[in-house]
């Protein structure tokens, strides 16, 4: 028997098969065809229950049913503010069964945060936790819309009509008055579900199913819209190029409100009827745990969980072996990090990605096996989608190019510049933000990334900074991802990340945040002094503070939120 690389190509084929010809459909569609050829195999698995294909189909009719009867019109938003667990999983396809658009919300957002989400995609409905560990959500509607408990007695959020709780694990519901997520269920009933087969006949595949809320590296939060057909055909060209076999158990801690987990681990894992080990919150030693107790073939990382894991399995006994995939995306990562995860894992195929929410998840991959360079110098190579790719793109689910950073305009093959997308996986717009669309785009259907690079000759993407990052010191203009390269190179650094700060004489000087490798102690005046060894004196940093990882300030999808780290250093500085 081959390695678990030999044997990719049948994987790949025999997933083609299983697929041909590509069906274009809804999210619920997909899920109820997949439980219909698979009913008893375990869809999700959580730390308190165990969902099969069936089941999980049968819980989200029963809460379609309900929606529908509290009067959730088709089209309208419905916010999810949950963990992960069962409770998020059925009820976004719930939302998608009863024609409606999903707004997934990370349960970590602050109550002015919610309200703000809540308002601008204007829901109806609101499926929300009652609490998760220190975060009291309902002291948080509180506060946001007075009296939503009561009937009528909610008028803070004009457009919300509807709010279910979902009890917290092991407590009955907390408010008398609200209406539990059991209590929105229903069983089944000739008229819902004769207008739940209205609403399924006259959905359209490029209908928007969910609205993400970009998660905010750089500030205000936009609307995504996301089509079924984005969704799907996103999932399946990530299932192509990472070659699922039958069943592929997939684990992560990842939050569903994002489109990593949620594309790259809950849509893809149905198209080989896989199973999801869905972990509430992240700790690399339970990951570990539930590695080797479900058997899991993949796990889903962003690079500080990935060195985090790495690091416990120095001192953990758990045996892995049975995990042969590793995604680590979102973030760079340290050159070490690959060839640990790879030595001291086991892993044989080990990929990263690039993406953005507006291209439904990862729309690059580098090739499963292939040269570790690849990992430590690119983002990978535009993700082909097997029979659900676009014939205009040669067997592609989107394509690149550069073009100016102010202008827009293309620039030659190869040229260092904004990196620009289209393809079918990229999104049609933002909700009720004609402006932000309008400078996104492009004529040609083409998507400005914001994130600046360049195409090499062999088609891999090669990233050297954002857009927005850059900062002008002393009127040069500087890319903080040079000057944080050079500090990753050094032993004692694991990650860096540099922001500009004001500064009266130069305009704009850099300040580096570090994490230290375990142990190190970093000298501010010797990590200034090395990069001005190696730097022009306007590209170094002005200041370095150290941080711990737990301490950096971090999107839903594990990306460093640089916008949060210059306001910290104004602040440290006194700015």
């Amino acid at each position: 028997m081959g390695s678990f690389l030999d044997e990719l190509p049948i994987r790949r084929a025999a997933l083609e098969d299983r697929h041909s010809p590509w069906q274009s459909r809804t999210v619920s569609a997909m899920l109820d065809a997949v439980a219909a050829s698979y009913p008893d195999r375990p869809f999700v698995i959580t730390d308190h229950a165990t969902l099969s294909y069936e089941e999980l189909a049968g819980w989200s009719a029963r809460l379609a049913r309900g929606l529908v009867a509290s009067g959730v019109r088709p089209g309208e938003r419905v916010g999810l503010f949950l963990p992960n667990g069962v409770e998020m999983i059925a009820a976004r396809f719930a939302v998608a069964r009863a024609g409606a658009v999903a707004v997934p919300i990370s349960f970590r957002l602050q109550p002015r945060e919610l309200a703000q989400l809540l308002t601008l995609s204007e829901a109806s409905a609101l499926i929300t936790m009652e609490a998760f560990r220190e975060i009291d959500a309902l002291a948080a509607l509180d506060s946001i819309a007075p009296g939503w408990d009561q009937p009528g007695g909610q008028q803070a959020l004009p457009h919300l009509r509807l709010v279910a709780t979902a009890p917290e694990q092991g407590h009955a519901g907390q408010r008398p008055g609200a209406l539990t997520l059991r209590e929105l269920e229903r069983e089944p009933d000739p008229a819902l579900d004769a207008e739940l087969a209205d609403r399924a006949g006259a959905a359209s595949p490029a209908d928007v199913a969910t609205i993400f809320y970009t998660s905010g590296t750089t500030g205000a939060p936009k609307g995504v819209l996301s089509t079924h057909d984005m969704e799907l055909r996103s999932a399946y060209g990530s299932a192509y190029t990472r070659a699922f076999e039958d069943g592929r158990r997939i684990l992560f801690a990842l939050p569903l409100n994002h489109c990593f987990a949620y594309i790259e681990g809950l849509i893809a894992a149905m198209f080989v009827a896989g199973t999801l080990i869905v972990q509430a919150s992240f700790d690399p030693v339970a990951s570990l745990a539930a590695i080797e107790r479900y058997q899991v073939g993949e796990a889903l990382f962003v690079p500080t969980m990935s060195l985090a894991v790495v690091a416990a399995a120095r001192t953990s006994g758990h045996d892995v072996s049975c995990l042969h995939s590793v995604m680590s995306a979102a973030s760079s990562a340290p050159a070490s990090l690959w060839s640990e995860l790879g030595k001291l894992l086991e892993v044989e195929q080990l990929v990263t990605a690039y993406g953005m929410t507006e291209t439904s998840a990862a729309s690059t991959f580098t090739l499963p096996g292939g040269p570790l360079d690849d990992l430590e110098q690119t983002v990978g190579y535009p993700k082909p989608g097997g029979v659900a790719s676009d014939p205009a793109l040669d067997g592609l689910l989107i394509t690149y190019k550069t073009v100016d950073p102010v202008t827009g305009a293309d620039l030659p093959p190869g040229s260092e510049g904004e990196l620009a997308a289209r393809g079918p996986i990229i999104t049609p717009g933002y909700f009720r933000q004609p402006e932000a669309t309008a400078a996104a785009m492009l004529p040609g259907g083409w998507l400005r990334s914001g994130d600046l690079g360049y195409v090499r000759a062999d088609g891999a993407l090669v990233l050297t900074g954002r857009a927005k990052d850059l900062y002008k010191c002393g009127g040069e203009l500087v890319m903080p991802a040079e000057v944080e390269e050079i500090l990753n190179r050094r032993a004692d650094v694991v990650q860096a990340f540099v922001v500009g700060v004001p500064d009266a004489r130069m305009g704009e000087v850099g300040c580096a945040w570090v994490v230290p490798e375990a142990g190190a102690e970093l000298d501010p005046d010797e990590v200034i002094a090395a990069c001005r060894a190696e730097l022009a004196r306007f590209k170094v940093p002005a200041y370095v503070f150290t941080v711990t990882a737990d301490q950096l300030p971090l999107t839903a999808s594990g990306k460093v939120q640089k916008f949060r780290l210059a306001k910290r250093a104004v602040e440290q500085l006194g700015l």
